[in-house]
C-alpha cells in the first residue's frame, strides 16, 4: 500500500499526525473511536524486514482499545517493528528511538483473577475493568533497546536508555541505564562506569 493511501486511512480513522511523517512499510495503526492517537512531526516507522537491520519480526502495531484510551507520541520518534498498545494511556517523549520488535504495553490483556479469565476465555462478557491496566510515560530523548518489554505503570525520566530485552515495570528518574529482568538500574549517564 502507497505510504500516501495509508496517511488518508490514518486520518479516516482519527489519527492525528505532523509534518514529516515517514512510513517504512506498512504498520498497523488502528484508533478506537473516541481515543486519541496523535504522532508529532518528523517521526519514522519502520514496519519492514530490511528496515532495521537488527531484524523485526513484525510489522508495527500502534492500537488504542476503548474510547476513553490515548496514545501520545511526540516529534522525531523513530519507531522500528514496536507494538504500542494502549486500553488506558500512552506517552512518548519527542526524540525517543524504539529499538526493534519492542513492546509497549499498558495493560495485561486478560483479568488476573481465575474466575474472571475463565469467564473471559470461555466467551462469556469481562468487565474491562477486571483488565489491570495503569498509564506509561516514557520521556523525551529516551533509548528502548531491541525486544525490551515496557510494563503498565512504567514512568521514565527523560535521557532514559534501556538495554535490550529488558522486562521494565516502575519509575525511573532521569539519565538511568536500565538492564534486565527484572529491569533495574545499573548506572546513571554521567557518571563514571563502574
Amino acid at each position: 500500500m502507497n505510504s500516501n493511501w495509508f496517511k488518508l486511512v490514518m486520518k479516516l480513522t482519527g489519527v492525528r499526525y505532523g509534518k514529516g511523517l515517514q512510513l517504512k512499510g506498512v504498520p498497523v495503526i488502528f484508533n478506537q473511536r473516541g481515543a486519541e492517537l496523535t504522532i508529532g512531526d518528523g517521526c519514522v516507522i519502520k514496519s519492514s524486514f530490511l528496515s532495521n537491520l537488527v531484524g523485526l519480526y513484525s510489522r508495527t502495531i500502534i492500537v488504542t482499545r476503548r474510547p476513553d484510551a490515548y496514545i501520545r507520541i511526540g516529534s522525531h520518534v523513530g519507531i522500528s517493528g514496536a507494538t504500542i498498545f494502549a486500553r488506558k494511556g500512552i506517552t512518548i517523549g519527542d526524540h525517543t528511538a524504539i529499538g526493534g520488535n519492542v513492546k509497549i504495553l499498558d495493560n495485561d490483556f486478560h483479568p488476573v483473577e481465575l474466575e474472571a479469565r475463565q469467564r473471559y476465555h470461555s466467551g462469556g462478557s469481562a468487565d474491562p475493568e477486571l483488565i489491570p491496566a495503569r498509564e506509561i510515560v516514557i520521556g523525551n530523548n529516551c533509548f528502548i533497546g531491541c525486544n525490551a518489554i515496557i510494563l503498565k505503570g512504567t514512568v521514565l525520566g527523560d535521557g532514559c536508555v534501556v538495554g535490550a530485552g529488558a522486562v521494565v515495570a516502575g519509575r525511573f528518574e532521569p539519565g538511568c541505564v536500565i538492564a534486565g529482568n527484572p529491569a533495574r538500574v545499573i548506572r546513571k549517564l554521567g557518571e563514571a562506569k563502574a
